[in-house]
């Protein structure tokens, strides 16, 4: 991982990753108008589960995927507070495909495993075959170890709560 990223936060503070250094790293790019929303609720029960032992979730809200997410970065963190209480880390509104697309999910793209989904087999051929390394949808999931090493990308399809063996495993 490039521990140098330049970020932003929601509330428009600068930052890198390097405060993230040493942890194991859920990063997604979300969407508060998506059929995946909910997911919010179980990525926030992960965090609570496993944030006192070095994991940190880092929410990327997007707006690339059928414009799913209109608000600014104000009214997106007010949504997912009040309806989902979640309380990990959110970054400024960010693109992940293209040519504007932030330079971590640049990063995250080009380094990460083939992306993982309920039906594997099925999910990578397609993936392969029509998407590449591009982003398919909101809700893209990527784990990061505590070397950083970008150790699974998971498609939108698998819950949060799905990753619980893999997130004990990197821990």
């Amino acid at each position: 991982m490039k521990y140098d990223i330049a970020l932003k936060e929601a509330n428009g503070t600068l930052t890198t990753l390097e405060k993230y250094k040493d942890k194991v790293l859920l990063i997604v790019n979300t969407a508060t108008h998506c059929g995946f929303t909910k997911q919010y609720e179980g990525l926030e029960k992960l965090y609570q589960s496993y944030h006192k032992n070095g994991f940190e979730i880092l929410d990327f809200p997007c707006n690339q995927f059928a414009h799913q997410t209109p608000e600014n970065d104000e009214e997106i963190g007010k949504f997912c507070e009040l309806n989902y209480h979640t309380t990990f880390p959110r970054f400024e509104k960010t693109n992940v495909n293209g040519k504007n697309a932030h330079p971590l999910f640049v990063y995250l793209r080009k380094n990460s495993p083939r992306e993982v989904g309920p039906n594997h087999k099925a999910e990578r051929w397609l993936s392969k075959m029509f998407f590449g390394h591009k982003i398919k949808w909101n809700f893209t999931k990527f784990l990061v170890d505590k070397n950083g090493k970008i150790i699974a990308r998971f498609s939108p399809q698998v819950k949060p709560e799905d990753l619980r063996e893999s997130i004990e495993k990197a821990l």
